[in-house]
């Protein structure tokens, strides 16, 4: 009791003399060191927010990594010729930076989800996986595919170097912009879950046609 009388002490004389009104300090100091203390806060946080975008981050967790990286690396998305890869974040994470606060806030439940074991098992996840691919079709069906877009550009395309059946396909978005990207590119990066019973117009392209693009 004695020693948490002296810490109770020792913590109301620290708030007494941090809420007392400057007495010796000009106000140039105090605006300086505020505007210090403010750029090193906001560095420190920066810092951690790109850590957390980082594919060594993303599959730190067993669930990522023993799932989803695994299929990941057996696609184009992961290893090709050009030597140009997507990691994680690039197709998870938005770029803009008032959306990719947004999505961190929401990646807590995914951290909540980590601690409860949620999808700890390979069992778990597969039984998950429809729920889980749904949500992420969701979001960049909202978004109008924006972290496909962030890479891949319409008017760079060389629809004469496309397969004839993606071709025609984009010649056809291209016309009437009534689709976006995740409409038709479903399982290019990750296998698909079990589509039994999933409408018609939610599925994806055959695997020989989505492999080309």
């Amino acid at each position: 009791m004695r020693l948490l009388r002296r810490i109770a002490d020792v913590l109301r004389t620290f708030w007494r003399q941090f809420n007392a009104p400057a007495r010796y300090l000009s106000l140039g100091f105090l605006t300086l060191g505020g505007f210090l203390a403010g750029v090193m806060f906001w560095g420190g946080f920066n810092t951690a927010l790109e850590i957390t975008n980082t594919e060594e981050f993303c599959t730190s967790c067993h669930e990522m990594r023993d799932n989803v990286f695994e299929e990941l690396k057996t696609t184009i998305h992961y290893s090709n010729r050009s030597g140009v890869r997507a990691t994680c974040p690039d197709c998870h994470v938005p770029h803009d930076w008032t959306d990719k606060i947004a999505r961190k806030m929401q990646a807590s439940k995914e951290v909540w989800g980590n601690i409860f074991g949620t999808i700890n098992t390979r069992e778990k996840f597969l039984d998950q996986r429809l729920v889980l691919a749904t949500h992420e079709w969701s979001r960049l069906k909202a978004n109008d595919s924006l972290e496909c877009r962030n890479c891949h550009d319409y008017d760079s395309m060389d629809l004469t170097r496309q397969a004839s059946r993606a071709a025609r396909t984009h010649r056809t978005f291209l016309a009437t912009g009534e689709a976006t990207c995740i409409d038709c590119h479903k399982g290019i990066a990750h296998r698909l879950p079990d589509m039994t019973g999933v409408p018609q117009g939610v599925q994806a392209l055959p695997a020989e046609d989505a492999a080309t693009h």
